[in-house]
């Protein structure tokens, strides 16, 4: 239990990161292709948008990994997944035949926010550089 206890929030916050790395990987190599996604959502800025979305992903995703400012960078990629599940998942507003597939996205940012919650209350745990300032 004590190994359970010191290694479990660690690859949690690697798993809760391992999206928003990706994506933002993603968007920094299609950037054209998400700049004009979020344009065909009637976004303002798509290119701003764009940026800042790689910035939170990545760069909250590389700090959720590392455990540095953990509770910034969850809350942060907290506050983006609502948006995206807002704006980019609004099953509620699409036609029937694409309304289950963006429930699901939406409740699959709905369920990352859970853990992105949970990191915001509890923290990054011990194997991290949040961590290492307790010592």
């Amino acid at each position: 239990m004590k190994a359970l206890n010191l290694y479990g929030p660690l690859v949690g916050r690697i798993l809760i990161a391992l999206i928003f790395v990706f994506a933002g990987f993603g968007k920094i190599t299609g950037f054209e292709g998400t700049v004009g996604y979020i344009a065909s959502k009637g976004l303002p800025l798509p290119q701003l948008a764009a940026v800042c979305a790689i910035i939170i992903e990545l760069g909250g995703g590389i700090m959720l990994v590392l455990g540095w400012k953990t509770r910034w960078a969850a809350a942060a990629l907290f506050i983006f997944t609502a948006m995206a599940a807002l704006f980019f998942h609004n099953f509620w507003a699409m036609p029937p035949e694409q309304a289950q597939n963006q429930m699901i996205h939406f409740m699959k940012n709905i369920s990352m926010m859970g853990g992105q919650l949970f990191v915001v209350i509890h923290g990054a745990g011990a194997l991290s550089l949040d961590g290492s300032d307790k010592k």
